[in-house]
Parts: C-alpha cells; sequence; structure tokens
C-alpha cells in the first residue's frame, strides 16, 4: 500500500472516498464543516436523521456525495473531542479503515488536519494512521481454498496538519507503514499451522529478510553446532521431535563496527505438546502459538532493517518443537545449560525457559547494552494481565521504564512484576543448581527468576506474552505484539 500527503480543500480533493471526523452528539470537525457546507447540508441531514450520532468508532459510508469530487464520503465517529488520546484516535482511525476496506475504493484520503490528539503530534497521527492501515488490511489465505477479498484500497493520502513540515509527515507515514508490516509479518508466522511453520521454516524465513537487506547478516546453527556449544538444555526440548532445532542469528548493522549491539531473543516454539508432561487436548491446536515470540523478533528485525535505524541490532530465535516420544526428555531428567549450569526437568511442558535460557548465554558474546527476550511463556501470566498487557520483569530499573514508556506511546502496553530474592528460593532443587519450575504459586515471576540466572551479565528485560499474543474464539489469531513496542524502543536508543 502507498501512503502520500495531499493538501488541499475537502470538495477538491479527488479521491475514491474521503473520510471526516464527526464528534459525539453530531459536531462537525473543520473538514467535515466544509464537506456538510458543499453538499447542501448533507452530513447535517443524517445527523439530524438519528443515524448517525458522531459516538467512538461508528462509520457511515455516502455514495455520490453532492458537491464533493470524491466518489465516497466516509464519517468517523470521533467520540469527546476533548477526550480523544493516542488510545481512542487509533480506534476511531482503525474504525474508518475497517469500513472503507469493505467497500471496493482504489483511494482514501482522510481529511483530518484539523485533528488534535491529546499529547500527540500530526507526525503521530499519520504514523498511527499507515500501521492501523497495514494491520487491518491483513488476511489469511495461505491454507484457504477459497481466498479471503484483498482489500482493494492502495493508496491512503492524508491531509498535512496545520504548521507541521510535510518531511516529517511523509517520513511518518512510512515508518507506520514498516511497523505494520513488522506486525504483520509476526501474525502471519503465528497463524501459520505447526506441520507448515516448523523451526526451519522460521529458518528460512530469517534468511530471506537478510538476502533482501545488505545491513543485515542471517546465520542458522543447527543441533550439531549446538551440541559443540554445549547447549544442553535448549536440545532437551527438542530431543522427542523429528524436526531439527534450529538457533537462527540475525546481525543488523546500522552502526559503526564498534557500537555495541540490542539483542532481541524470540522464543520459537513451533509446536507445544508439552511433551511427556502432556497437555490436554482441549485447545491444544492453539500451541502453534507458542513460537510468537519468535515470529515478533522476525518481525521487529525485519522492520528495523526497513527503517535503516542507526544501530546495531542482533535477533536470536531458539526455534524447536516439543514432542514426546521414547527420545523425550522425562520429567525428573537432568541437563546441563550452554552456561554450565544442572536444571532439574520437573515438568516437560515449562520447556520455553529451558530454550531461552541457553539463548542468553549465547548472547553474551556480543557484549550486548541490553537484551529483550520475548516468550509466550506462563498461563499465569495470563490470569494476571488477560489480553491487555504483557508481563514486564527486569534486572534493570531504567530499562524497565524504557519499555513502559514505549509501550504507551506505541500503545503496545507492557507492566512491571518483582523479581525479588525472595521468590529464587523455589526454584531450588536436591539434585541439581536449579529446577525448572517454582510450583503452583507465583508462576511468571518464578519462571522469570529462572531466565535471570542466565542474564546476569547484561540488562535484561523479559517479556511474557502469553495472553498478548494471540486472540482465542471466533476471532482466533496471532496479534503481532510486542512488534510495535521492541520498534518503538529501539527507535529510542543511540548508537
Amino acid at each position: 500500500m502507498k501512503y502520500s500527503i495531499k493538501a488541499g480543500a475537502t470538495d477538491k480533493i479527488n479521491s475514491d472516498c474521503i473520510a471526516v471526523v464527526v464528534w459525539n452528539r453530531g459536531s462537525l470537525s473543520e473538514e467535515a464543516q466544509l464537506a456538510d457546507k458543499m453538499s447542501n447540508k448533507g452530513i447535517s441531514k443524517i445527523i439530524h436523521s438519528g443515524d448517525f450520532t458522531g459516538m467512538l468508532g461508528q462509520t457511515q459510508l455516502v455514495y455520490n456525495p453532492i458537491g464533493l469530487k470524491s466518489k465516497r464520503l466516509l464519517l468517523i465517529g470521533g467520540g469527546e473531542s476533548k477526550k480523544l488520546d493516542a488510545k481512542n484516535a487509533a480506534k476511531m482511525l482503525a474504525a474508518g479503515l475497517k469500513a472503507v476496506f469493505t467497500s471496493n475504493a482504489a483511494s482514501t484520503h482522510f481529511a483530518i488536519a484539523s485533528l488534535k490528539v491529546k499529547d500527540k503530534t500530526s507526525s503521530w497521527v499519520c504514523k498511527r494512521l499507515a500501521q492501523e492501515a497495514e494491520t487491518a488490511s491483513y488476511r489469511y489465505n495461505e491454507t484457504k481454498s477459497k481466498k479471503s477479498k484483498v482489500v482493494s484500497v492502495n493508496l491512503i493520502s492524508v491531509s498535512p496538519g496545520k504548521g507541521a513540515r510535510r518531511k516529517s509527515l511523509e517520513e511518518a507515514l512510512q515508518s507506520g507503514s514498516a511497523i505494520g508490516s513488522g506486525v504483520n509479518r509476526a501474525r502471519h508466522l503465528g497463524n501459520l499451522p505447526g506441520n507448515i511453520c516448523t523451526p526451519s521454516y522460521l529458518a528460512d524465513e530469517a534468511t530471506l529478510i537478510g538476502n533482501k537487506h545488505g545491513s543485515m547478516k542471517v546465520k542458522i546453527l543447527g543441533e550439531k553446532q549446538m551440541a559443540r556449544l554445549k547447549m544442553g538444555s535448549l536440545l532437551s526440548v527438542s530431543a522427542g521431535s523429528a524436526e531439527e532445532a534450529k538457533l537462527i542469528v540475525m546481525e543488523y548493522k546500522g552502526a559503526r563496527v564498534d557500537s555495541k549491539p540490542h539483542v532481541l531473543v524470540g522464543k520459537g516454539v513451533t509446536f507445544d505438546t508439552g511433551g511427556i508432561s502432556l497437555k490436554g487436548g482441549g485447545g491444544m491446536d492453539e500451541m502453534k502459538f507458542d513460537m510468537c515470540g519468535a515470529a515478533s523478533v522476525i518481525g521487529a528485525m525485519a522492520t528495523v532493517a526497513q527503517l535503516k535505524l542507526p544501530l546495531n541490532i542482533v535477533g536470536l530465535v531458539g526455534a524447536v518443537e516439543n514432542m514426546p516420544s521414547s527420545t523425550a526428555t522425562k520429567p525428573g531428567d537432568i541437563v546441563t545449560s550452554m552456561a554450565g549450569k544442572t536444571i532439574e526437568v520437573l515438568n516437560t511442558d515449562a520447556e520455553g525457559r529451558m530454550v531461552l535460557c541457553d539463548v542468553l548465554t549465547y548472547a553474551e558474546r556480543y557484549k550486548p547494552r541490553s537484551v529483550i527476550d520475548v516468550a509466550t511463556l506462563t498461563g499465569a501470566a495470563v490470569a494476571t494481565f488477560g489480553s491487555h498487557v504483557s508481563a514486564l520483569l527486569s534486572n534493570d530499573d531504567k530499562l524497565t521504564a524504557a519499555l513502559i514508556e514505549s509501550g504507551n506511546s506505541s500503545l503496545d502496553r507492557v507492566w512491571p512484576l518483582p523479581l525479588w530474592e525472595e521468590y529464587q528460593g523455589l526454584l531450588n532443587s536436591n539434585f541439581a543448581d536449579i529446577a525448572n519450575i517454582g510450583g503452583p504459586r507465583a508462576g511468571t515471576i518464578t519462571a522469570a527468576c529462572f531466565l535471570s540466572r542466565f542474564a546476569e551479565k547484561f540488562k535484561w528485560a523479559h517479556l511474557d506474552i502469553a495472553g498478548s499474543a494471540w486472540h482465542s474464539g471466533a476471532n482466533k489469531g496471532a496479534t503481532g505484539r510486542p512488534v510495535a513496542l521492541l520498534v518503538e524502543y529501539l527507535s529510542q536508543q543511540k548508537a
């Protein structure tokens, strides 16, 4: 999809569709006032009929509007103008895009120059519009014989805000588009079934991204290479599967060679049966989403390469399949991690941390500025936060604050849980250095405590996205979170 800045009065814009905002109780924005005047009070008549009130997210398409060059006029409800914060603005834009995407319009113009979003600039509005447009246009067709209709809109233009620099707005549109594309990439990888999206498939996807961008080098380590690195914890998870585990290494160079990188680590369990500690059958199909952490890292790495961020960034993905078989790791087995720590495997369904701990140790070689791991790790995170925010645990207060701020800015929010020493004792083992579970209480915290033992040499944050990575039910599907958060955080860093 293409994006552009287009100046001009509402009645002079030539587009298949032009969108204007109507506030609560039928109060018209500046652009809607002009459209109303030129259409012989056409909008006012609709409002007086009671069919449209301007409630937040309400939409109505008007065909062949009188007095306008556009073939369609889209009314978008903005709610209370004084309450238009970033969250409500995103809802409004998403609703407008959804409405126009159901039409056959090939081009759409958003006449929103007068739009004022609390604590946000015109550039933010443009960025968010493009991001919402990309994500709203996503359709899953990969494994369907009858394909969903592709969105017909291929050009979106927007009016420049008063006093805004055109170049800044154009850059914001491109940034939002890149973020939306990264979110869609993560969603698509998550939505693919486990018989297609295997560890090798993820490795191939990362390789394609590397081949597209000269600034990125991708290398794939197989099980023999990981065995030489003594990644006994990660390999214990893949021991029961015929699918070979992969360590995916994506190295993006956007700064000078000696600039220390930021590292993203993704859990890539492409299907999780629970292993010998077998999960119940109900809802097990959703365990194809257990690689959404990996998908978000791959999506974020593709985005930073597209945006050409002036940083060095490394994406690491531990990709495995967790299956029960005669060769699978058993409860009570003891394995040795790459860090040399021995781990008693009390539950083979606590496998994500077993993968991540070795990848975190591998990250040490980069002497990173920060490390963020992303994983669908615990059901406790779902019970605590539902789907609204991702759980955040960290060994660095400044990193925690930066991620909270980036989450608020990107509307991909996180919230911290304590990583106190009192919880570490729950991981004690009579037979190894550490147990891989800490009992029935504080599951999200003890999982992070486990990982913290392997993140002592750098600033580290753990994002548990078990609740935010996908939706269940009628709208089942991956969300692409937290790609937007990761890109926002990285965009705020300096080389």
